[in-house]
């Protein structure tokens, strides 16, 4: 739904956080609260990290927890990219996160244009029946929380399959592709703010999603776990060998990277995808360019 015509509840609890602590990116949050709570199936909603603790710097990510009506949370999951596009502007779809920790729910990260930068949005999407038990391992600042009604255990149950079904299902080229695209974000940040031992993690995270686009592309029924058996079952054609040519360079490059190499590594896996699973670009061929270009201006 377009972000003008959403309505927001009454109840939004957003003066609070601004009295507490004014951030940068207090409208980017109000814009995203006001979108997430016009949504009925949307019975909590939280905003935590930097954000609630008043630490925040120009560079936090907007971090929320959405608790959902555990009977439309496929529902919600399934109609969350477009949502995310049209009502806040999300450049991209949503990566599936697989850094956050596991509260009994799923973590997406959204990269949304804002005052010309891409800032980060992650939304943990939370069965409304898990939400009390986060409360009590999560700190945060509420926002919004309507009457919740007592779920069935019929809806609990699909609600931790969706989860889990989610969390199993292997990613798509198209996915690791994002995935890139994310980390790169993140990696920037924590160069900026000299956070080496994090860029070192993710910097690891960014090779091994090159590592499973690969195996994506060439190799999807890979009988092998992890980085085993790579050259026996990649190295079969020219593609494969051009692909595992740029992973090698990607894995044998400085342990701590500089802006210089993150930008080195993404034009790496947009040629390897283009070589070995262009499909994964279709349609997202404006918004990358878009991508690239706030990262140019950042």
């Amino acid at each position: 739904m377009p972000a003008t015509l959403i309505t927001a509840p009454p109840d939004l609890r957003l003066a609070e956080l601004a009295e507490a602590n004014r951030p940068a990116q207090l409208p980017l949050v109000t814009r995203t609260a006001e979108l997430l709570a016009v949504s009925p199936a949307v019975i909590h909603l939280l905003v935590r990290g930097s954000l609630a603790s008043g630490t925040a710097d120009r560079l936090s990510d907007v971090d929320f927890l959405v608790g959902i009506r555990d009977g439309a949370l496929p529902a919600f999951i399934s109609a969350l990219d477009d949502l995310m596009a049209v009502g806040a502007g999300a450049l991209l779809p949503g990566w599936r996160d697989s850094i956050v920790v596991d509260l009994g729910g799923i973590g997406f990260v959204f990269l949304v244009p804002y005052d010309g930068k891409l800032h980060q949005i992650d939304l943990y999407l939370a069965p409304a029946s898990q939400v009390p038990t986060i409360r009590r391992r999560v700190a945060g600042a509420i926002l919004f929380q309507r009457e919740p009604s007592e779920p069935t255990t019929s809806q609990i149950r699909q609600a931790r399959e969706c989860v889990a079904e989610q969390k199993a299902r292997p990613k798509s080229c198209t996915e690791l592709l994002i995935e890139h695209l994310v980390l790169a974000v993140l990696l920037r940040k924590r160069i900026q703010r000299g956070q080496r031992f994090i860029a070192y993690a993710e910097w690891h995270l960014l090779h091994t999603a090159t590592k499973d686009l690969i195996k994506a592309a060439l190799a999807p029924a890979s009988r092998f776990w992890g980085w085993y058996q790579l050259r026996e079952e990649i190295a079969l054609t020219p593609i494969g060998r051009a692909c595992l040519a740029d992973l090698e360079m990607a894995v044998t490059s400085p342990a701590v990277p500089d802006a210089v190499g993150v930008d080195a590594a993404l034009d790496r896996v947009i040629a390897l995808t283009k070589r070995a699973c262009p499909s994964a670009l279709d349609g997202l061929h404006d918004a990358v360019t878009a991508y690239r270009t706030y990262l140019e201006l950042a």
